[in-house]
């Protein structure tokens, strides 16, 4: 009777057979899967991950780029703003501005800035002498600046071609004794005939009536020098009496008289081309010169 049963389950006994294989397989395979994925977990690389940089600390390096749980977080501005090839003077220096304010606004840069500007204000300047004195003009005539403190001479000295300065007197072949009245007509025809003239325009004209009087071609005193006929036209059209003298008129009469020179001894005329009328200077005599809109002759 068993036997009977069994020989009519067969089929149900190879079913439940094969399906125990089927598990048996199926629980090998994901065994396999599981342990080979373990595997291959354990040979990818592990990532650490870096904490956050402080901010402002540009001390922070990479201690050791082969190990990788020695490597510290790095300040990637710092660490490019304190590099070498990074500092002031160098050739690829490019984080500067002209105003000496970069990316390490309070390094490297700065202190360098400040060191240089403490040596620059302690050289002394193109004006003072190294003893911080100011430094001494130089020229052959006399300065400028002086001739504003000069008080006019009394005395004027001459050789027989060559006007002479007040230091020089002791070469002198002969002297002029100069009063107010002459000073205050000298100053006025200076005025009259340069008044818009530049400084050096107003000195020349000056020298021009100094040489007058000392030649002998011409009258023997500054009066008669301004006053001769047909010479200066402020006197034929009544200007010399007109004009006032201003400061800078006065200034360049002293300087004249105590022996700055815009002309040479031998300059005895002088026109505007724009102005004159009669050319005849211009045509006859020696061109020396032309300062301002006056053209000098000898």
């Amino acid at each position: 009777m068993v036997m009977k049963v069994l020989r009519q389950n067969r089929w149900v006994a190879l079913l439940i057979g094969a399906l125990f294989v089927s598990l048996s397989l199926i629980s090998l395979l994901g065994m396999q899967t599981k342990a080979e994925g373990e595997e291959q977990q354990q040979d990818m690389p592990k990532f650490v991950t870096a904490a956050p940089a402080p901010v402002n600390d540009p001390d922070l390096l990479v201690k050791d780029a082969s190990t990788k749980q020695d490597r510290e977080p790095v300040n990637i501005l710092s660490s490019i703003v304190f590099q070498e090839w990074n500092k002031p003077g160098s050739k690829s220096h490019a984080f500067s501005n002209t105003k000496g304010i970069g990316l390490a606004e309070n390094g490297y840069w700065n202190s360098q800035q400040a060191l240089k500007a403490a040596d620059e204000k302690k050289k002394p300047s193109k004006s003072q002498a190294a003893d911080g004195k100011p430094a001494k003009q130089k020229g052959t005539h006399v300065v400028k600046s002086q001739t504003e403190s000069l008080t006019p001479p009394t005395t004027l000295f001459f050789t027989r071609t060559n006007t002479l300065t007040q230091d020089q007197k002791a070469k002198a072949t002969w002297t002029y004794d100069l009063s107010a009245e002459e000073l205050l007509l000298l100053q006025k025809i200076v005025m009259a005939e340069a008044e818009g003239e530049p400084y050096e325009g107003k000195v020349a004209v000056a020298n021009v009536v100094l040489n007058r009087l000392r030649s002998a071609n011409f009258p023997d005193t500054i009066t008669d020098v301004i006053y001769q006929k047909h010479q200066f036209s402020p006197v034929a059209n009544g200007r010399l009496k007109r004009v006032k003298p201003n400061k800078e008129t006065i200034k360049s009469v002293n300087a004249a008289l105590h022996g700055q020179k815009e002309v040479k001894d031998d300059t005895y005329f002088f026109l505007s081309l724009k102005l004159a009328q009669d050319l005849t200077v211009h045509h006859s005599r020696t061109f020396v010169k032309k300062i301002g809109n006056h053209s000098f002759y000898k």
